[in-house]
């Protein structure tokens, strides 16, 4: 699957019925598992490790980027890795994050 249709997949998926990093997920990890989706179900809204962002969470589940190219890239784009910050400071909608973090999950 192309990136474009991971990040059509994800959006599809994002708030109905999956989190943030559920939908990131779902959408680009080579085999969604079962464990793993229950447990990024409690990673959106600013519960995945460190505060960050749950769907830049799920791309660095996947992705086999260089973590910290990962977040760079991330920040570059949304202006922050920490989902309050990009909520409260940034005010970038869910949906954006949802876009670049399945861009990005390769």
């Amino acid at each position: 699957m192309d990136t474009d249709n991971k990040v059509q997949k994800a959006l599809k998926t994002f708030r109905n019925p999956h989190t943030c990093a559920q939908a990131v997920y779902a959408a680009c990890a080579p085999k969604a598992d079962e464990e793993t989706m229950a447990v990024l179900k409690n990673s959106g809204g600013g519960r995945a490790p460190g505060g960050i962002c749950g769907a830049l969470y799920a791309a660095k589940l996947i992705s086999k980027k260089d973590e910290k190219l990962l977040f760079e890239e991330f920040e570059k784009r949304i202006g922050s890795t920490l989902c309050r910050e990009i909520k409260s400071v940034h005010k970038t909608p869910c949906e954006e994050c949802v876009k670049v973090a399945a861009g990005l999950a390769e």
